[in-house]
């Protein structure tokens, strides 16, 4: 009946992207993340690929960004995103401790070694039912300090410590106390997406750190530029306008380095806010909350990487204004020099035309004086003929006629210019 657009059904799909299976307690999880780019899809999804044909598996398809299959006992999960590419290594079986034989170890360790990108998050999540006193948790944690929760209305309980430790993993714990499979599942996955969007907002934090000094250093010299050009003192407007370019080359390839990756640390802090939100915490005696620890730890790392970007925000439109007022004050002096130069000319032209009517006065005699003397060369020739006339009286009574005539046509012949001109 309808003529349907063609990306209706992949876009009605896309909130299905990614489910997360359900997860039956007890049960271990190993989650490791690489920071890989877009350049690296192919080596990506060949690696992959390999990982499939290692252990007999349909492949997923070319544009398919998320697949989970089962293997031999253990269940994977590959995740590709922009900028990381997750995997996720799940196994529901009973365990003493949630730490001691975690699942990557059933994975093959040359497959792991070739994995592109570069590591950023290595992370354990444990499952269990088993009520542990705080003694057995704190030991699992190796005594560091506990962060951790009751979540999902009580039924669960979560903790870690956010730290990595001999094997170079993170560990969460989780105890079940009645959620159902799937929701067990969509808990791991939230915890999983919290650490992987936290370390992916930091890797914005380094770069303001390292911005930080040749921010300063940009505006200092932007306000020496400035007070330089408000002093009375007469300056080198040229090389000013070559401090301020310089200074507006600088900033925008700061922008431009750092505005992606401050965009990005933004997207993924507002992902891992609404996750904590997901997790509907309510607090442990004892323990700091999870949000709470993410509230005095990332958001101070985002707050800077945002006013880092602000600043450089604000410092490229103080070059600009800095730039349109030396260029308003060079655009002036030129005028003052245009305006003085016309004047110069306007003097020039005045002498000019002064000049030109005098010499159209002494034209005018040196064409009388001619056109007498050929009127003298007639009147001569006529009285040789024998007509009665005194040549020279002829011509001296001749000189008046044609300087009149001469003096009339040329003031003719200026005014038709003049009006051809106008």
């Amino acid at each position: 009946m309808f003529v349907e657009h063609p990306q209706r059904v992949a876009l009605h799909n896309e909130i299905h992207a990614r489910p997360f299976g359900g997860v039956s307690s007890p049960a271990r999880c190993s989650c490791i993340a690489f920071h890989a780019g877009e350049d690296l899809d192919d080596e990506v999804r060949d690696h992959f690929l390999s990982f499939c044909r290692r252990y007999s598996l349909t492949p997923p398809a070319a544009d398919q960004k998320y697949y989970e299959a089962a293997c031999d006992g253990f269940t994977v999960i590959w995740e590709r995103h922009a900028e990381f590419t997750v995997y996720v290594f799940k196994r529901s079986a009973e365990f003493d401790d949630p730490f001691e034989d975690p699942v990557i170890n059933l994975i093959p360790q040359d497959w792991l070694s070739a994995t592109p990108g570069q590591l950023i998050v290595g992370l354990h999540i444990a499952v269990e039912k088993t009520g542990r006193n705080d003694e057995e948790i704190s030991r699992l944690f190796d005594h560091n300090g506990l962060t951790g929760s009751r979540v999902l209305g009580g039924t669960a309980k979560v903790w870690t410590d956010f730290r990595l430790h001999g094997d170079g993993f993170g560990r969460i714990l989780i105890r079940d106390q009645g959620m159902e499979q799937l929701q067990t599942g969509r808990l791991v996955q939230r915890l999983k997406e919290i650490e992987v969007y936290r370390m992916m907002a930091l890797l914005a934090f380094p770069l303001a750190h390292c911005a930080t000094p040749k921010v300063s250093e940009i505006d200092t010299r932007l306000s020496d530029i400035t007070a330089e050009m408000a002093s009375k003192t007469q300056t080198n407007d040229e090389e000013t306008l070559s401090k301020l370019t310089d200074l507006a080359a600088q900033t925008e390839e700061m922008a431009a380095s750092l505005n992606y990756r401050f965009s990005a640390a933004r997207a993924y802090y507002r992902i891992v806010q609404a996750r904590l939100i997901e997790l509907r915490e309510e607090r442990v005696e004892g323990l700091q909350t999870i949000t709470e620890f993410m509230e005095r730890r990332l958001a101070p790392a985002m707050r800077t990487c945002q006013n880092i970007g602000d600043r450089l925000e604000v410092l490229s439109k103080r070059v600009a204004r800095a730039n349109n007022l030396l260029r308003t004050r060079v655009d002036i002096l030129l005028e003052a020099q245009n305006r003085d130069l016309l004047a110069s000319m306007d003097r020039r032209v005045k002498l000019q035309l002064r000049l030109q009517q005098t010499v159209e006065g002494l034209s005018v005699a040196a064409i009388t004086y001619y056109a007498v003397g050929l009127l003298g060369y007639l009147f001569k020739a006529l009285k040789d003929t024998g007509v009665p006339i005194n040549d020279r009286v002829a011509t001296g009574l001749a000189v008046p006629v044609v300087l009149a005539a001469i003096w009339i046509s040329m003031r003719r012949i200026r005014k038709a210019l003049h009006h051809a001109d106008t």
